[in-house]
C-alpha cells in the first residue's frame, strides 16, 4: 500500500476531514496510476476520490476501541526515526 496513507484511527486530536481526504486522494492516484488525471478521466477520478473520503469517514465514526488515543506528535517522532534508520547510509 502507499506510504504516504497514515492510518487514521484513534489519535489525539482527531483525524480532520482534510486528512480523510488526502488519504483518499493518494489511494485514488495508487491503484489509478494517475497522480493527475486527463480531462477525460478527471469526473470519474475525483467521483472516486469523494467517494472513498465519505466511505473512510463513516468507517472511522463507526470504528470503537478500549485503548487510549494514541498521541500524534509521539507517533510522527516515531515515525521519523523509523525513516531515518531506514534512510541512513
Amino acid at each position: 500500500m502507499c506510504r504516504n496513507i497514515k492510518p487514521l484511527f484513534n489519535f489525539e486530536p482527531p483525524v480532520t476531514d482534510d486528512e480523510i481526504r488526502a488519504a483518499a486522494l493518494q489511494y485514488v492516484r495508487k491503484i489509478s496510476g494517475f497522480n493527475k488525471p486527463s480531462k477525460a478521466n478527471e469526473a470519474a477520478f475525483l467521483q472516486a476520490v469523494e467517494a472513498i473520503t465519505l466511505v473512510s469517514r463513516t468507517l472511522l465514526t463507526s470504528l470503537e476501541t478500549t485503548t487510549p488515543p494514541k498521541d500524534r506528535d509521539e507517533e510522527s517522532a516515531k515515525a521519523r526515526i523509523r525513516s531515518a534508520k531506514r534512510f541512513a547510509k
